[in-house]
């Protein structure tokens, strides 16, 4: 693990991913690795953690350090009621749309051969309710594709168990998303404030995130050592 900060990181959040990675790996998950890429999903995990077993293959876990409350807060959105604010919202617009029509009939943008599938310009009048539908929807549509992260890697079993990292001013049980762990940072140590739901995954599963943790691991000593990928392809040419 660098000592150096990645690009736009905060002395706090290297300073919670650090204790994580001590931590998990003092729980027995000899392979660690900051930055991984998860399978199944388009996510990456601040630490994913494989720990061996000795009869077969072993369990992972993954760790995610949030540093505000408004960080926390914008991975853990509820998708179901995310969509169904949405659906009220959606029938709100068209409630608004539909007296809109009656009432601005100049509204209507002469843009297709039948008058029954013209467009019509609603934004032009500036109307306030339909304005603040609009940023509603907006909103809730931007919430539902950027916000789902807890819930999200708990559906597609990214891992056996899932841990949350905050510091201690920032622990509230209930802002903790369901199904994950709580570790909290105080004075450098972690204490486990809540234990994690295990979730099963296939073999299959676990051991794709093992190979992504080596190849995490890979690139950090890589950059660590200077290594680069020019240096590689020249060493494969003249090994041939």
């Amino acid at each position: 693990m660098g000592a150096g900060l990645k690009t736009g990181e905060t002395a706090t959040h290297a300073r919670l991913k650090r204790v994580a990675f001590l931590w998990a790996q003092a729980q027995g998950y000899a392979a660690c690795a900051l930055e991984v890429s998860l399978p199944r999903c388009r996510y990456r995990a601040d630490i994913a953690a494989y720990r061996p077993e000795p009869n077969g293959i072993g369990s992972t876990a993954i760790f995610e350090c949030k540093q505000a409350l408004s960080d926390l807060r914008r991975d853990n959105c509820c998708a179901s009621a995310a969509r169904a604010r949405l659906e009220i919202v959606c029938r709100r617009r068209q409630t608004l749309e539909k007296h809109l029509r009656v009432h601005y009939p100049s509204l209507r943008i002469a843009d297709t051969l039948f008058p029954e599938f013209d467009s019509h310009d609603f934004a032009a009048i500036g109307h306030r309710g339909y304005m603040r539908v609009l940023r509603d929807l907006a909103a809730l549509q931007k919430r539902l594709y950027d916000c789902t992260k807890f819930e999200t890697l708990l559906r597609y079993r990214c891992a056996n168990l899932f841990f949350l990292v905050v510091p201690d001013k920032l622990y509230n049980e209930a802002e903790i998303p369901a199904g994950w762990g709580a570790l909290v940072e105080s004075d450098g140590t972690l204490s486990l404030m809540r234990k994690p739901v295990r979730h099963e995954s296939t073999p299959e599963i676990r051991l794709g995130l093992l190979e992504r943790v080596a190849r995490a691991g890979t690139r950090a000593l890589s950059r660590e050592l200077e290594i680069t990928f020019e240096d590689v392809i020249s060493l494969q040419r003249r090994s041939c």
